[in-house]
């Protein structure tokens, strides 16, 4: 029995460069809609530990664990205890809905932006 070798055709083509494109213009869109984040939400266990406005420089300590930064505009976690170090070698955040996790203290930094200040969630 024969296998007939199976081409692209032009439809076929066609049809991979609009779903490529399509991804693309997602991708290019995602990045143009998140703004500058307005304020920074902490939280400890789950537990809202405190907001802080992203255009005032300071350091806040967070229950003895950690310490986050705050300058520029942009927040890290400046130091903690755990003994992984993924937190303090995160990038600098400072756009809606970015978050930096320390698991092993349960701490997390969350950029809040839009005008009410709230996160973007989703639904299902």
């Amino acid at each position: 029995m024969k296998h007939r070798e199976r081409r692209l055709n032009r439809w076929d083509m066609a049809l991979v460069i609009l779903v490529l494109a399509a991804a693309l213009a997602g991708f290019l869109l995602e990045l143009t809609w998140t703004g500058q984040g307005a304020s920074l939400q902490i939280t400890v266990d789950g537990e809202v530990f405190g907001t802080y406005q992203l255009d005032k420089d300071q350091t806040i300590d967070i229950g003895g664990g950690n310490r986050c930064r705050i300058e520029d505009g942009a927040a890290w976690m400046e130091w903690a205890d755990c003994p992984d170090q993924l937190c303090v070698r995160h990038t600098h955040i400072s756009r809606a809905n970015e978050t930096v996790v320390c698991l092993p203290n349960r701490v997390t930094l969350t950029v809040l932006g839009g005008e009410d200040g709230e996160v973007d969630t989703i639904v299902s």
